[in-house]
């Protein structure tokens, strides 16, 4: 249940992103570049969010798992599932919290005329582009986690 909730924040997110991206291209006077800013800000904050929790509720359930693998002497290879879980993931959790992070501060960089609007734009692309396959990935990896923990507690609650 927490990993759908976060999964939802984590979309709606992505949709804040590209809420502010087209305040982007419209902004108009301080008041729109104001908004921008705001929007990207909160998109990026939930985005963070969102990534950190998953990444946290993967390990936290996958310590659980793992427990209870030992505990009840259950077959190794969930182990490897659980690896397969976190390889999937981790890689790209990181990579969207970096260029979510990435694009906020190059933002700030063009509003003060230290960088070209080219550069912001670009890597807001490329940031989208790795939110959603991130949120891809993530949303594959928590219900494949929530199935593997459902049938573990079947098989060990009496």
């Amino acid at each position: 249940m927490m990993g759908r909730a976060l999964l939802m924040i984590g979309w709606l997110a992505a949709l804040g992103l590209l809420i502010a991206g087209f305040h982007g291209y419209v902004v108009d006077g301080t008041d729109g570049l104001s908004r921008h800013v705001l929007l990207a800000l909160l998109a990026s904050l939930l985005l963070l969010f969102s990534h950190c929790w998953i990444l946290f509720y993967l390990i936290g359930t996958g310590k659980v798992i793992k427990g209870a693998v030992v505990e009840h002497e259950l077959e190794p290879e969930i182990l490897d599932q659980l690896r397969d879980f976190k390889n999937q993931t981790s890689p790209w959790l990181l990579v969207a919290m970096i260029l979510a992070i990435a694009t906020f501060v190059v933002g700030g960089a063009v509003v003060t005329k230290s960088m070209p609007a080219w550069a912001h734009q670009t890597l807001f692309y490329v940031t989208v582009v790795v939110q959603i396959v991130t949120l891809r990935r993530e949303t594959r990896v928590l219900i494949a986690n929530e199935r593997l923990i459902t049938e573990i507690n079947q098989r060990v609650t009496p």
